[in-house]
């Protein structure tokens, strides 16, 4: 294992520090928690708090700032944050308007941002929350009941946290989010699986010729091993699964998101990016928001998702609403 680190069970906290100490200038560490959270939050305006274990950056951290969420909670390495870790981020969050939770549908997750939610309320803060589902690769995988929540929450940070700029109720957020994930999916691809620090190996074997299709951001099993295709052939499989799941029809407009998991060159991200477009065009459907980067990494695991959002409303509007955050 080649990584640049001290003792592998000090990775988050000296993470967390390293990352106050370079965006000082938008974002504090709350002491003696894992949370990091907005400088300047604006009063009387619901707040968003989203996190999960840690190993996904620029997720959640990266998003933290005006125009996305006011808090972000780390757990350990692909672990998630306790109860109590939530709750201090919901505190250090709330504005006076409530509180909203954007949670990743892992078993670990939901119970515990559920109890953090309890304790909040025990002390008067009103709080909602939503779960992102937008794995369509596998249902009841490793860790989860249902799919798997992954970068289709970033469309979920991005048009909540424009629509709590607009001064949306902690209901209206509810109801638009309750919409939000109804209508945004993903499925990914691996080359290599992700290294958990303390591990010191990969968390599963994939020979030089091989890739897996639909494998999850905690190295969880996708639905199909083949031997390594071109990026024509990747963004052809992956588009069509897509189509499948959302049953494309003539006029309907997505937005779309290339996700690298954090050991893919964006070299190889705009390659996929341009085959990507070569296999929509043929769909007559309409791409008016597009994004690729590094957005919902899984350590360093060599591979790509695509998410797309079936557009309604004033949504694209939301996506290009402006942001001060380290990562967008």
């Amino acid at each position: 294992m080649k990584k640049i680190i001290n003792e592998p069970s000090n990775v988050v906290d000296e993470m967390l520090d390293g990352f106050v100490y370079a965006n000082g200038d938008r974002v504090k560490r709350i002491e003696d928690t894992t949370v990091i959270a907005q400088k300047d939050i604006q009063l009387n305006k619901v707040a968003l708090v989203s996190g999960g274990g840690s190993g996904h950056e620029p997720a959640h951290a990266g998003f933290v700032g005006q125009g996305m969420l006011q808090a972000a909670v780390s757990g350990e390495v692909f672990t998630s944050p306790t109860p109590d870790q939530v709750f201090e981020g919901i505190k250090a969050a709330d504005a006076g308007a409530g509180v909203f939770l954007i949670i990743k549908n892992y078993t670990g997750d939901v119970m515990n941002f559920d109890m953090a939610k309890e304790l909040a309320e025990a002390e008067g803060i009103n709080v909602d929350y939503v779960i992102v589902d937008d794995d369509i690769a596998v249902e009841d995988s490793t860790h989860t009941a249902g799919k798997r929540g992954v970068a289709g929450t970033v469309f979920v940070h991005k048009i909540l946290g424009a629509a709590a700029d607009r001064g949306y109720s902690l209901h209206d957020l509810k109801q638009l989010a309750d919409r939000l994930v109804l209508n945004v999916k993903s499925v990914g691809v691996a080359m290599t699986a992700a290294t958990v620090p303390e591990v010191g190996k990969p968390g599963f074997t994939l020979a030089d010729d091989e890739m897996e299709y639909g494998v999850g951001i905690h190295s969880e099993p996708g639905y199909k091993r083949t031997a390594i295709k071109s990026a024509e052939e990747i963004a052809a499989e992956l588009t069509a699964q897509l189509k499948k799941a959302f049953d494309f029809q003539t006029g309907q407009e997505y937005a779309l998101l290339i996700n690298g998991l954090g050991a893919t060159p964006l070299m190889e991200q705009y390659i996929l990016a341009n085959d990507v477009n070569k296999q929509l065009s043929n769909e007559a459907i309409a791409i008016p928001y597009k994004k690729v980067g590094n957005w919902m990494t899984s350590l360093d695991m060599n591979g790509v998702s695509l998410t797309m959002l079936k557009l309604e409303d004033d949504w694209v509007e939301l996506l290009n609403h402006p942001v001060s955050v380290t990562d967008w």
